[in-house]
């Protein structure tokens, strides 16, 4: 059960395409797909080759809810529109920045929608195990799972040992945000260690500008950008090995290893001479929309901004980012050589409360090379990509959406999911969200720790 697309749209893209998706009569819960029958509204155009044979969905609606807010939210949309097009189906779009609490408020309450984009696999877990309300993906999505993307990521979406959700979009969270332009002024070059991070953040300090700059505000979920932060220094200070152990809670959370880590945060974003440029102080990045807090980058406010490749869409439009632009980024350079240089990344997972044919249908799509091609093309300034070995790279207009899926499409990368989203909702888009906030505004190491690691049951 496959869709392809391997070229842009126009009268030849049939002979891009291979129609093999095919859907059986068979209902979910058992690894099938539903058929709606009939004669599909795409029958006979090529651009619709492969999506016909999901039949004749006119009249149907599928409901989607999701933390993608504006403006990737208007790029979500239009990618559907080929699916809408060609099979009659309508998507209704629903972005929330309070996502994460209310949905599993809503699958409770019996008012589910029919797809959430789900950002964490411990929150999948939580949504399957407390609601039992998930339904089991399709064969089709399996099968497009399995060809499209590696097996880490069908794992991260499989809730003991049953395969519930695709995965959507990625990201590459290990990255800084600067401003090339400014830097080739200054006379900065960007760092190739962290030691020479620290020694440029000095640099700039000295020179009157604040190096760094940071928002952690997000509606309920604030306080996630500092999830990542920690993240990425324990892949650098204790290695991938300790990483999978932590997330899985055999290291815990007060382990002296991790209260390294965070301190080592802590030496650049709690430090008064070197944030938050442009913005106030410290306890500043607490109430900063995340979405604004490089933008004192393109002012020369701030320097630098730690911050996944999908910032890329909170640049104001006519930002040129590029490697000599406005904007740009460079790898968050590794503590040491002993772990080699970790990618830490995150992404979404499709996750189903019906297997009405609609919707099994818009599951297979969202899980297949051709809706990933046709969000690229629905992304014209960056800021999106995914794992999905079938994306194009060529379609992604961004050098920094280039570099993002080429690192996640390298099967050498050593690669690791965003920790918290693995860890069960409670502590993962729980405690470690708000232990963090209140560790950016004063509260120390040591009882920031404590906190999160008693909240795990």
């Amino acid at each position: 059960m496959r869709l392809t697309r391997s070229g842009r749209r126009s009268a030849s893209t049939a002979a891009l395409l291979t129609a093999g998706l095919v859907l059986s009569a068979c209902g979910g819960g058992d690894g099938g797909s539903a058929s709606a029958g009939g004669t599909s509204p795409g029958e006979g155009k090529s651009e619709c080759a492969g999506l016909t044979e999901f039949g004749d969905l006119t009249g149907t609606k599928v409901t989607v809810y999701t933390s993608i807010v504006e403006v990737e939210g208007e790029s979500q949309k239009k990618s559907y529109e080929l699916f809408t097009r060609c099979t009659g189906a309508e998507i209704t779009y629903e972005g929330s920045k309070e996502f994460e609490a209310q949905l599993v408020v809503r699958v409770k309450s019996g008012n589910p929608p029919d797809i959430a984009y789900v950002p964490q696999p411990g929150l999948l877990a939580t949504l399957v195990k407390d609601t039992q309300k998930v339904v089991e993906a399709p064969e089709g999505v399996a099968k497009n799972t399995d060809e499209f993307f590696g097996e880490d990521w069908k794992t991260y979406g499989t809730v003991d040992g049953t395969f519930y959700a695709a995965p959507l979009g990625a990201n590459v969270k290990s990255l800084v945000w600067y401003s090339p332009s400014t830097f080739e002024k200054n006379g900065w070059t960007v760092p190739e260690t962290w030691d020479d991070m620290i020694a440029l953040s000095d640099e700039i300090a000295a020179s009157g500008t604040k190096p760094w700059c940071f928002g952690i505000e997000s509606g309920e979920a604030t306080g996630w950008p500092l999830t990542d932060w920690l993240e990425d220094a324990i892949l650098r200070d204790a290695g991938p090995d300790v990483y999978n152990q932590w997330v899985a809670h055999d290291v815990a959370f007060d382990d002296p290893r991790i209260a390294e880590s965070l301190d080592r945060v802590g030496s650049i974003l709690k430090d008064e001479k070197y944030v938050n440029g442009g913005i106030g102080d410290v306890k500043s990045i607490a109430t900063t929309p995340w979405t604004d807090g490089g933008l004192p980058i393109l002012d020369g406010k701030c320097a630098m901004q730690r911050q996944a490749n999908f910032y890329a869409a909170n640049w104001p439009e006519g930002t040129d980012v590029s490697e000599t632009g406005d904007a740009f980024a460079f790898y968050l350079p590794a503590t040491s050589e002993e772990f080699g240089d970790p990618v830490l990344g995150g992404g979404e997972f499709v996750a189903a409360f019906s297997d009405r044919p609609e919707v099994q249908a818009f599951q297979t799509y969202l899980s297949s090379d051709t809706w990933a091609n046709e969000k690229a093309e629905a992304t014209p300034a960056g800021g999106w990509v995914s794992a999905n070995k079938g994306l194009d790279a060529a379609r992604l207009t961004s050098p920094i959406d280039q570099l993002a899926v080429e690192t996640l499409q390298n099967p050498d990368a050593v690669f690791r999911f965003d920790g918290s989203d693995q860890m069960p909702g409670a502590v993962g888009a729980g405690s470690f969200w708000k232990e963090m906030t209140a560790w950016i505004t004063g509260q120390d190491t040591e009882e920031t720790l404590a906190n999160i690691e008693s909240s795990w049951k």
